[in-house]
C-alpha cells in the first residue's frame, strides 16, 4: 500500500458494548488530532479497524463476518482487528483472509502509535479534510467516556474478566479534562462507561464523588451512567439525582429473576435484593427508566425457573429489556455445565420474553403521554427526526428545522413503535 503524497483514510467500526464505543470514539479522536482523514466506510479507506466483541458466539461470528466483508469490498486496505475477540482468539482472526494486524485490549490505546512506528501509516502530509469533520460530527449528540475497565466478579457465564482483566479506574483529572474537551467540541450529553463503573475508585474518589466532581467542574447539560449492578444502588448515590443534569435512567443488569439461576450464575444478589434496589430508585427518582439484560436458557434452566424470570420482569415493568440467549464461552464455569437447554426451547422462551419486552416498553412510555419533556435530537432519517428524553424514551417528529444536537421541549403525543411521536413546542 503506497501512501506517498496523499492522506491516509481511516475507517473505524465497533461491535459490542458502550465501553467499546467509548474506546472507538477515543481512537477516532487520536487519528483526527494526528491529521488523518476519517471515513465512515471501509470501501474508501486505506486502513480499516474493527473493535471486536466476544461476549457471545454471535458476536464472534459478526466480528469475522465484518472483517471478511471489509476485505472483499476493499482488498487493498490494511485490515486491523482489536478488542475482546482479538484478545481471546488472535490466531483465529489471523487465519481470516486479508487480516494484517491483531491487537489485544492492552495494545488498543496505543493503536495509532503502533501503526505509525511499524510503518503502516507512512505518509508525507496530514491535512484535516471535510470528511474528517463530517465523521467527527456524527458523534456530536452523546459522547461515551471511559472511566473504568475490568471486572473481578467472575460470574460463571461471563468471558469479560478473562479478556478485560482486573479492575482499574482512570484518574479523575483525566476524566474531567476529557469531558470538558467534549463540551468544547459541542457535545451536550456524556455517558460514563466501563465494564463495572459502580466499582470506580481512584485515590479516594468512588463513583459518587466522581459524579459530584463532574457536576461541579464541568457544564455538561446531561450526564448518563451506562450500567450499574443492583448491589451498587444506595441512598447516598441515588440522592445525587436531585440534580436535573443527571439523566433519570438506570441500566441494572438482572440476567435472571430466578434465585436458583442467579446462584448458578454466581451473581452477587438475589431477586429480592434487586427489587429493593428498584424500589429505592423509584422512590427517589419517580420518572426513572429502568432497563436491563436477561439471559435465556442458562444451563439447567427449567420451565419453572424461566417462568419465575418472566413473572419477575413483568412485575418490575422495565422500560427496556435486552434479551440474550445463553452462549457458552470457553474458559467460563458455565461452559462446563452439562445440563444444556435445547436451542428450540431457548428460542421459544426468548420469543416470549421479547414479546414481554415490547409490551413493557410501551406500558412505560404511555405514562408520559401528554407530558412536555426535553429531547436531545440526534439525527434525521427519511425526513423523520429522532432523539432521546433524559429518561431514555425514543422520540420521533417531523420538522423543517435542523434539530441536530438541540435539546428542545417536546409534547409527547402518541405511541410510535418502540417510542413516542412528539411535537416540538413553539
Amino acid at each position: 500500500m503506497n501512501q506517498n503524497q496523499k492522506d491516509v483514510r481511516i475507517a473505524l467500526d465497533t461491535l459490542g458494548c458502550k465501553l467499546n464505543q467509548a474506546e472507538t470514539e477515543y481512537l477516532s479522536k487520536q487519528f483526527i488530532d494526528a491529521g488523518y482523514t476519517m471515513v465512515s466506510s471501509s470501501d474508501n479507506a486505506d486502513v480499516y479497524i474493527l473493535n471486536t466483541c466476544t461476549v457471545t458466539r454471535i458476536a464472534d461470528r459478526k466480528s469475522r463476518q465484518w472483517l471478511r466483508s471489509a476485505h472483499r469490498r476493499n482488498p487493498d486496505a490494511l485490515l486491523v482487528a482489536t478488542g475482546c475477540y482479538a484478545e481471546r482468539a488472535s490466531e483465529d482472526i489471523y487465519r481470516i483472509d486479508g487480516v494484517d494486524l491483531v491487537l489485544d485490549n492492552n495494545q488498543k490505546p496505543y493503536l495509532l502509535q503502533i501503526l505509525e512506528n511499524s510503518g503502516y501509516l507512512s505518509r508525507t502530509t496530514h491535512v484535516q479534510s471535510d470528511i474528517s469533520d463530517a465523521y467527527y460530527d456524527s458523534f456530536k449528540t452523546r459522547s461515551f467516556i471511559k472511566i473504568q475497565d475490568g471486572c473481578n466478579n467472575f460470574c460463571s457465564y461471563c468471558i469479560v474478566p478473562l479478556v478485560r482483566k482486573e479492575e482499574k479506574s482512570l484518574p479523575v483529572k483525566q476524566i474531567i479534562a476529557e469531558i470538558n474537551r467534549q463540551i468544547d467540541n459541542g457535545y451536550k450529553e456524556i455517558v460514563l462507561t466501563g465494564v463495572k463503573i459502580g466499582s470506580y475508585y481512584y485515590e479516594g474518589y468512588n463513583l459518587k464523588k466522581l459524579i459530584e466532581c463532574i457536576l461541579t467542574e464541568t457544564t455538561i447539560l446531561r450526564l448518563r451512567l451506562s450500567s450499574l449492578q443492583p448491589q451498587e444502588i444506595a441512598h447516598e448515590l441515588i440522592n445525587l439525582w436531585d440534580n436535573k443534569r443527571l439523566c433519570p435512567h438506570f441500566h441494572l443488569s438482572l440476567q435472571s429473576g430466578s434465585n436458583s439461576v442467579l446462584n448458578r450464575m454466581k451473581r452477587q444478589y438475589t431477586a429480592s435484593d434487586y427489587l429493593q434496589s428498584v424500589a429505592l430508585i423509584r422512590t427517589i427518582v419517580p420518572d426513572a427508566a429502568i432497563t436491563t439484560d436477561v439471559i435465556i436458557g442458562f444451563p439447567g434452566e427449567t420451565e419453572a425457573e424461566f417462568n419465575d424470570n418472566y413473572q419477575f420482569c413483568q412485575d418490575i415493568g422495565f422500560s427496556r429489556i435486552h434479551v440474550f440467549s445463553f452462549s457458552s464461552r470457553e474458559g467460563t464455569q458455565a461452559s462446563l455445565m452439562f445440563e444444556k437447554v435445547e436451542d428450540k426451547i431457548k428460542k421459544q422462551r426468548s420469543q416470549k420474553m421479547l414479546a414481554l419486552a415490547e409490551q413493557s416498553g410501551q406500558n412505560f412510555n404511555k405514562n408520559f403521554l401528554g407530558r412536555v419533556m426535553p429531547v436531545l435530537w440526534e439525527k434525521q432519517t427519511n425526513k423523520i427526526w429522532s432523539g432521546l428524553t433524559d429518561n431514555y424514551i425514543r422520540i420521533y417528529t417531523k420538522s423543517k428545522q435542523d434539530l441536530t444536537n438541540e435539546i428542545l421541549p417536546v409534547e409527547l403525543r402518541e405511541i410510535k413503535g418502540n417510542g413516542i411521536w412528539g411535537k416540538v413546542s413553539e
